[in-house]
């Protein structure tokens, strides 16, 4: 019975070892994609946004980056945010409690997302890479155990939608972004076309009397749960309020929602909790 319990201590330890492992790995990937991004931008020195530049968008979204406080600073090299919040891979699991930082360039668009999350009380670590068009997901239990592996044409056009979506909640100053091909709706709803290399997404914005954006919605990212199968469902991000933070009004929270045919689902809801732009070193 000693002999049972003495391998089953050095069985976990030895799990927990590697575990720990392979969790400092995804970090150091998630580390090193930052510095290299980091140090392709280094030179670059961004000019003042004025009322100049942002004469050739609609009249909603120059009233949007108006009220986000984006005039007379600087445009948008990089940004830095951290996120606190829960995520969950079907409408029965229960909520998995997550933070998360990512860093985003603007100059050949980049997103890097690491997470931290707790399933049932086991860790989980993830890594969300987009980059040169291409995109990955990678998430695992105990840093060992797969749930999500997704990569593939798919996921290289939802990351797309994401990068836009970050553009256009997190940092409205890159909406004068000449990849992006606008259309007005009516006086609080516009069109817009997003692209990058080979992939072309379109999501619709709809704004308030405020000025204030509160939903996105995009048929142009597919929905996984494994990385294996795919399923193209409308997919929104609606704002409930908005906060001061570093001197802009950006969102509080948002939540991300796929529309399903028997009823919406709410698979995460997100905190901003801080957000910093044009960084020059990895934190």
């Amino acid at each position: 019975m000693k002999k049972v319990f003495k391998s089953s201590i050095i069985i976990l330890a030895v799990t927990v070892v590697i575990a720990l492992t392979y969790s400092q790995h995804m970090k150091r990937v998630y580390k090193n994609e930052v510095k290299i991004a980091l140090e392709r931008i280094k030179t670059i020195e961004p000019e003042i946004l004025t009322e100049d530049d942002i004469q050739h968008l609609p009249l909603i979204v120059q009233k949007y980056l108006r009220y986000v406080g984006v005039i007379g600073k600087e445009k948008i090299a990089n940004f830095r945010v951290e996120f606190e919040g829960k995520i969950r891979g079907n409408q029965e699991d229960g909520w998995m409690k997550l933070k998360s930082v990512q860093y985003n360039f603007t100059d050949h668009p980049t997103r890097i997302f690491y997470i931290t999350a707790r399933k049932m009380g086991i860790p989980a670590v993830g890594i969300h890479l987009y980059k040169d068009e291409k995109a990955i997901m990678l998430i695992k239990l105990l840093g060992l155990f797969t749930v999500s592996d997704a990569k593939g044409p798919e996921m290289d056009q939802g990351e797309t939608v994401t990068v836009f979506n970050d553009m256009c909640l997190l940092a409205p100053a890159t909406l004068i972004d000449k990849n992006i091909v606008w259309e007005s709706v009516d006086f609080l709803t516009v069109k817009a076309r997003f692209t990058n290399g080979k992939i072309n997404i379109g999501a619709s914005l709809f704004f308030n009397e405020k000025g204030e954006l509160i939903n996105f919605i995009s048929n142009d990212r597919f929905e996984t749960k494994d990385g294996k199968t795919y399923k193209n469902s409308p997919w929104y991000t609606p704002v409930e309020s908005y906060q001061d933070l570093n001197g802009f009004r950006l969102p509080a929270s948002a939540k991300t929602i796929y529309k399903h045919p028997d009823g919406d689902f709410c698979y995460g809801e997100f905190m901003i909790k801080n957000i910093e732009y044009n960084c020059k070193e990895l934190k």
